[in-house]
């Protein structure tokens, strides 16, 4: 794409933006109408462990965004020499559930409370029992009845919910909305994509006797499609996103997503039989299904694609942050030798020779748990690496060992979709940093699930690059346009894409085995390692 072609798009508002609210990032993507990406802007933040809740502070939320956007907008200055005035869709993107509870004059009652936290064990166990059907820990829903379980004061002042994605569209757009996939997240619903009304039901009658006086329905989100209006930017949400004043109100917006949505969208997988994988701090699968699963699972969670397919969804609470810390001691130690490193080549450099390894990594078994992890019952983390006298300790070992423990609970819930459910999977395409370095966790990764591996070339753009595109399907559906957003993905913005497929090889798939033998043969000492090693930050 031309300057001078893109630059036209930036003055008429021919343009759509994706915001994505991640772990460890605020993104924005500003696209043309090829799909094409114009600028970018990011804010890096972190979750913080306060009172035993792990939580973002709302004043961040627009500190990160403002920050975020107004690196975007100079990147357009400078490179195009226009100002942004006019966008013609907007849509936001976040961390998938958690718990946002306000009163009526809209204060926040309670801090955030992230889907790292798993606070909510003894209400989600019963949810899932009442409504035979999985309520993981991080959903709204769980959250909400935890807290009426614990008598908080704050459930009887509550006048709305919603998740990260929908409280800044909210803020953006005076609309209490969520798209479905979103929503899917908050509580169950049905087919057409609307709340479960027998689980409504059923969930009043279980809570009739707390001591509030809302109805559950009255609380949460009207929900919409891919492709239907979500609201307009409004002059208020314009000044939150652009404190410079130059953006304008009226962008259309989008239903707000959650962050396994957009993964499936920029990864074109929302097609039944189709699936994707994004692995950051946390991890998920996502299998779009082409029946329903024969029964419910604690480890897995149904939930809907953007346009509302339904999907078994992996989730994960830790993947990559263990190795990335330990990438950091490397880093540190290049730099006390006097030879700093790049990040990337650092982590090409240290990844690359684990093909040196044994393909069982030698018998070392790391647990990436800096929280606490579902799949395997950790109410805590604590990370850990252990080793025999005689196991094969070397750097290749040692780090093909993080990444076969950054992928071990992910391949734990993925076996009981595989070898249980027995899904078809005609394509999984994986996205996340850890594909930065090209072939080694692709590779890895197709050995642990046994199945062939695709990152595409959009991969790297990720989940706000997802969200403008389904900024851009909502724009061109108000227009007219009639399309499933499946036909849009794949004749338009994938009609050209190209990836990169990698097949399991069978020596790693019996390693990965080994490992994951030994990985569940010793997780008591994790256990016993979250019981006994007290961490003061949470205490």
């Amino acid at each position: 794409m031309e300057l001078r072609e893109a630059a036209a798009y930036i003055r008429e508002g021919n343009t759509a933006l994706g915001i994505e609210l991640g772990s460890t990032r605020i993104k924005a993507v500003l696209t043309a109408p090829t799909y094409e990406t114009i600028a970018t802007g990011s804010f890096a933040w972190e979750n913080k462990l306060q009172d035993g809740v792990w939580t973002y502070p709302l004043e961040e939320v627009w500190q990160g965004i403002a920050a975020c956007y107004g690196q975007l907008a100079a990147e357009v200055r400078s490179r195009y020499h226009v100002d942004i005035e006019r966008i013609g869709a907007i849509g936001v993107s976040a961390m998938m559930h958690g718990y946002l509870a306000f009163d009526k004059d809209g204060r926040l009652l309670v801090p955030f409370r992230t889907w790292r936290n798993a606070i909510t064990e003894e209400a989600a166990a019963k949810l899932s029992k009442l409504f035979q059907f999985n309520i993981p820990q991080r959903w709204s829903i769980a959250h909400l009845y935890q807290a009426m379980l614990n008598d908080e004061p704050h459930v009887k002042d509550i006048a709305s919910l919603t998740t990260l994605a929908g409280y800044v569209h909210e803020q953006l757009s005076g609309e209490h909305i969520l798209g479905v996939g979103d929503a899917s997240g908050m509580f169950p619903l049905t087919a057409d994509g609307a709340y479960d009304k027998e689980k409504l039901s059923q969930f009043s009658v279980l809570v009739h006797d707390k001591g509030h006086s809302w109805q559950l329905e009255e609380l949460l989100p009207a929900i919409r499609m891919a492709g239907e209006s979500a609201g307009q930017l409004t002059a208020e949400g314009a000044k939150k996103l652009d404190p410079s004043g130059h953006l304008q109100a009226g962008a259309l917006m989008a239903p707000p997503e959650g962050d396994a949505g957009t993964g499936m969208v920029s990864t074109n997988a929302v097609r039944p039989c189709t699936g994707n994988i994004s692995v950051g701090t946390s991890a998920f699968s996502m299998n779009v299904l082409e029946k329903p699963l024969s029964t419910w699972h604690q480890d897995i969670d149904v939930v809907a694609t953007p346009d509302g397919a339904p999907v078994a969804m992996v989730h994960v609470n830790n993947c990559s942050s263990d190795l990335n810390a330990w990438v950091e001691l490397f880093r540190e130690f290049a730099d006390y030798l006097g030879t700093p490193v790049a990040p990337d080549e650092l982590y090409k450099l240290l990844l690359v020779h684990t093909a040196k390894g044994d393909a069982d990594a030698g018998g070392i078994v790391n647990y990436s748990c800096l929280s606490g992890e579902n799949i395997t019952r950790l109410a805590s983390g604590r990370p850990l690496c252990v080793r025999t006298p005689h196991s094969h300790f070397n750097l290749p070992n040692f780090m093909l060992a993080q990444l076969y423990g950054a992928f071990a609970p992910l391949k734990i819930g993925m076996d009981i979709l595989m070898r249980e459910e027995k899904i078809r999977t005609d394509a999984m395409v994986a996205q996340g940093g850890l594909f930065r370095t090209p072939v080694i966790a692709q590779q890895v990764l197709a050995n642990a699930l046994n199945l062939p591996i695709t990152v595409m070339d959009t991969a790297s753009e990720g989940g706000p690059w997802g969200m403008a595109v389904l900024a851009w399907y909502t724009k061109l559906t108000q227009a007219g346009r009639q399309q499933t957003l499946a036909d849009f993905l794949d004749e338009e913005v994938f009609k050209d894409a190209e990836g990169t497929t990698l097949m399991p090889e069978p020596a790693g798939v019996r390693g990965c085995e080994q490992f994951i033998a030994r990985y569940r043969a010793a997780l008591p000492v994790e256990q016993l390692a979250t019981e006994k090693l007290a961490d003061t930050e949470e205490a």
